[in-house]
């Protein structure tokens, strides 16, 4: 049986909705996923093989004669057993990461202490910090009426075009705070609902044939891939918008010494964003053009939705004004910077006391602090709540800041970079980039972006320094390009989510994907440089 036939735990067939949001989950078992039996026997297979594959190719590894130190060779040893079960997702991922902690401690690679410093990094706080205030978001309905805001802007119900990029602009904006897969799962039904609509509005006018499958409308398939490719987008903008920004931006910044402010992330990102948003419209709706250009009924439909939204609540103003909080604080030292110059006393005094993972704690800390019904003690969330976000990322994220530190600290990554130079021979800035760019988006496409940005920004790093050049545009291109995988159902959990609606076919996905792959490539390839030395980081 496959695993779209299997019914809930209580029972009775999983709806659409119950799908989308049963897949939220980043690492997801067999049984929370809908596959098909073929990818089912895939699935099983991959994580079966990896079960068996990753400690035998730890173990061979250690056993070779390699012209290695001892700590470079266990440590190397250890990572590409991880590297094979983050790909096979044999455990899930985040346990991958855990396996890999304990290998190097009981190697002696590192001491426990040692190994776990990164833990405590300010980086992983600022996730902690910035997934709470997204959870509150998500639970007071902000993201939901934000959306229903813009969609019910004039002209854009009544347009095919202006309807599927509206969504896109809508899942954008909110995937720079807000966790990509949760967007997407949010906004997933509203969407369905939309198409809805459009599907009745196409029969009543006799465009489609009375037997049609409204889940096979080109629309809706332009509809979901906009979902689920503008959240990856969106989610370079910030530095707390993707997990692989923060891995990446931590690698660059322990690399280089070079720290990569908010505002600056920001600044460089933001045209990137823009034209890669421009493309990707034009290649959803191209290679899925919609049946009908004008709509009827869609307005309708998003006035109902807004209508049930009600008044704004109290815990919504308390979550704006937690999150508004945070962003401001968040920007402050670029502004001093801009006013002032990096090298002022001003500076220092102020990025040294607003620290992004201070601001982040301070900003998820005042939603336990500002009350909703003060006469009961009730306030914006309860931890109840705050134990919801996605803290196998964040474990995921510490891992990976642990092997990227590693790799630095015993020199594996100097002695990797130096091979890798002279057996590629890659000598200049552009192919360095090149380089990080294609090796990040294949990686991306077969495991987590996390784990994607994990593995492939520490082994950039020291190939650019073995060839004399600066690492942070390549190291940066890695970044950004760790955050695609567009092609494959498995490439993200955005893509599974609407890929379980039924109304993305694999064949339109992975046409669709490609193309983006590429053209998100040559964007990124052109424009990091080009921004990077815009704001002077380079």
């Amino acid at each position: 049986m496959s695993t779209t036939q299997r019914n809930t735990e209580g029972g009775g067939r999983r709806t659409d909705v119950d799908r989308a949001f049963l897949d939220n989950a980043t690492y997801r078992s067999l049984g929370e996923q809908q596959l098909s039996e073929r990818e089912e026997r895939f699935e099983k297979a991959r994580r079966t093989v990896g079960l068996a594959l990753a400690p035998l190719v730890t173990i061979v590894f250690l056993l070779l004669p390699l012209d290695l130190e001892d700590q470079q060779h266990k440590l190397a040893a250890v990572l590409l057993g991880v590297i094979v079960l983050w790909i096979t997702e044999a455990v899930p991922i985040p346990i991958g990461g855990f396996i890999g902690i304990v290998a190097i401690v009981l190697l002696g690679v590192v001491t426990a202490d040692e190994a776990l410093v990164p833990f405590g990094s300010s980086t992983v706080f600022t996730f902690i910090g910035a997934f709470i205030l997204a959870q509150a978001m998500l639970k007071h309905g902000v993201a939901q009426r934000f959306a229903m805001f813009v969609l019910n802007l004039p002209g854009i119900g009544n347009s095919t075009i202006r309807v599927v990029i509206a969504f896109g602009l809508i899942t954008s904006a909110l995937s720079a705070f807000v966790s990509n897969t949760a967007t997407v799962a949010m906004l997933l039904p509203t969407a369905i609902g939309i198409l809805t609509v459009i599907a009745k509005l196409l029969q009543s006018r006799g465009e489609v044939a009375e037997d049609f499958d409204p889940l096979r409308l080109r629309v809706g398939a332009a509809l979901m891939l906009m979902l689920a490719y503008g959240a990856s987008v969106g989610g370079l903008l910030t530095p707390v918008g993707s997990p692989p920004n923060l891995i990446g931006r931590g690698l660059i910044e322990e690399a280089t010494g070079e720290r990569i402010a908010f505002l600056d992330w920001v600044l460089m990102a933001l045209p990137i964003c823009a034209l890669m948003f421009v493309a990707l419209a034009v290649v959803i709706l191209l290679l899925n053009r919609p049946e009908t250009r004008h709509l009827e009924g869609v307005d309708d439909y998003v006035r109902e939705e807004k209508a049930k939204l009600g008044r704004m609540s109290i815990a919504e103003r308390n979550t704006l004004i937690a999150f508004g909080i945070t962003v401001t604080l968040w920007i402050v030292p670029g502004i001093v910077a801009l006013a002032a110059g990096t090298e002022s006393s001003a500076y220092e005094t102020v990025s040294g006391r607003l620290d992004e993972g201070v601001v982040a704690v301070l900003g998820a800390s005042l939603l336990f602090v500002l009350p909703t019904k003060w006469e009961e003690r009730e306030f914006t969330l309860r931890w109840s709540d705050a134990a919801k976000i996605d803290w196998g990322t964040v474990v995921l994220f510490g891992t990976g800041i642990i092997f990227g530190s590693l790799l630095a600290d015993t020199g594996l990554a100097e002695t990797l970079g130096n091979g890798a130079s002279d057996a590629l021979g890659l000598s200049s800035v552009l192919w360095i980039t090149v380089f990080a760019v294609i090796l990040a988006i294949l990686v991306s496409e077969t495991t987590s972006n996390t784990a994607s940005a994990a593995v492939v920004v520490p082994i950039v790093i020291p190939i650019a320094m073995a060839a004399d050049v600066n690492p942070l545009v390549p190291a940066l291109a890695a970044t950004f390009a760790a955050s695609f995988g567009f092609m494959l159902p498995v490439s993200t959990p955005q893509n599974a989510v609407v890929y379980g609606s039924g109304t993305v076919p694999i064949t339109t996905m992975i046409r669709t994907g490609a193309s983006f792959d590429v053209i998100g490539a040559i964007l990124i390839v052109i424009f990091v440089p080009v921004m990077a030395a815009a704001i002077g980081l380079v």
